[in-house]
């Protein structure tokens, strides 16, 4: 993990703090031109608390929260509520991505389930081959292993 990554959740543990106070815990300051970097990490941090702490949540189809979500409702919400605005479809959402390559998704990327080019499903990645999502009629949100290859992965920023 590079230093500059480490800022967002040691800016989170000290609340808010001076440039001497985190380059005295090991941190380092955003320089120009790294700050869209740390905002997306940050951003998708958020969404992604935002995402586990809907946990237990009924899928309804075409739902988008605050109680309910169907699984493009779920990373909409999550991302609106931590400050950016997705499309409404899974399919929309991938179209407006950054798409990443598996080796260099990160906790907080969008993951899409495609057959072909058809989008049909997303959820945000929570590492360790996880994600967070709101599956099928009669399920809830939960966390799950990514259980196909059929996958693309986007970033929001």
């Amino acid at each position: 993990m590079t230093a500059l990554n480490r800022v967002p959740s040691l800016m989170a543990r000290a609340g808010t703090a001076s440039a001497l106070t985190i380059a005295a815990v090991g941190g380092s300051i955003v320089v120009p031109g790294a700050a869209s970097d740390a905002s997306a990490a940050t951003l998708a941090t958020r969404a992604l608390q935002i995402a586990a702490s809907k946990k237990g949540s009924p899928y309804q189809w075409g739902a988008a929260g605050p109680r309910r979500f169907d699984c493009s409702g779920l990373t909409l919400y999550s991302f609106k509520k931590a400050g950016k605005t997705l499309p409404r479809t899974a399919a929309g959402q991938y179209n407006k991505t950054r798409h990443i390559s598996a080796s260099s998704r990160q906790a907080g990327d969008l993951v899409f389930f495609h057959s072909g080019s058809y989008v049909y499903h997303v959820g945000i990645y929570a590492g360790g081959g996880r994600i967070w999502h709101a599956p099928k009629t009669g399920d809830v949100v939960k966390l799950q292993k990514i259980w196909t290859r059929s996958v693309w992965y986007g970033r929001v920023s």
